[in-house]
């Protein structure tokens, strides 16, 4: 870091595809207090918040750099999917599916709050996200990961379905804590 300005970072991003729904879907963890909501609606603050909280340990930054604009044009369209994950009755994480239908639905954002990892909820989660996705009624589902992302992403993708069919090379521009700051807490 140097005049408080981060370096940026080299990655890798790895783009999947799914063809065809998967045969079965990971089972509810048991014993645990869950709920997945999908919202409507909503609030650009919460939904910086949830970024912000599943996302910082891996430099999702591009929705945080967006102004109250744009992030509404594309959060509140009509058949925009967002649906958060709850767990013994707080956030824990969420996922956001663009569908660009009639052909693909993208899962844009999946994650999870670090005190909901390690818990045996994010195959069922991740199972959850894509049917959904499936639900739209397209012919292909999408993600995409980067090496910053979380070590099991891209292995637990592939296990659920997803095949790996391009990669290219990118830049990540880190935010320091203070424009993240302002990003999430702005009034």
């Amino acid at each position: 870091m140097e005049n408080g300005v981060l370096e940026d970072i080299d990655v890798t991003v790895t783009f999947l595809e799914m063809h065809v729904p998967p045969a079965y879907s990971p089972p509810v963890p048991y014993n645990r207090q869950i709920a997945l909501l999908k919202t409507k609606d909503i609030p650009l603050h919460f939904y910086r918040y949830l970024m912000d909280r599943v996302g910082r340990k891996w430099h999702w930054v591009n929705v945080l750099r967006l102004n109250d604009e744009e992030l509404s044009a594309g959060i509140h369209r009509e058949d925009r999917d967002i649906r958060v994950l709850y767990l013994d009755g707080a956030p824990a994480g969420f996922f956001d599916l663009k569908p660009h239908l009639p052909e693909e639905v993208e899962l844009a954002y999946f994650g999870m709050m670090e005190h909901a990892t390690g818990q045996g909820i994010g195959r069922w989660f991740l199972g959850a996200a894509i049917a959904a996705a499936w639900s739209h009624g397209p012919k292909r589902v999408t993600v995409q990961t980067c090496t910053l992302d979380h070590p099991a992403a891209l292995p637990l993708y592939q296990k659920l379905g997803f095949a790996p069919v391009a990669q290219k090379k990118e830049i990540v521009h880190p935010m320091a804590f203070a424009e993240r700051s302002a990003s999430v807490m702005r009034p």
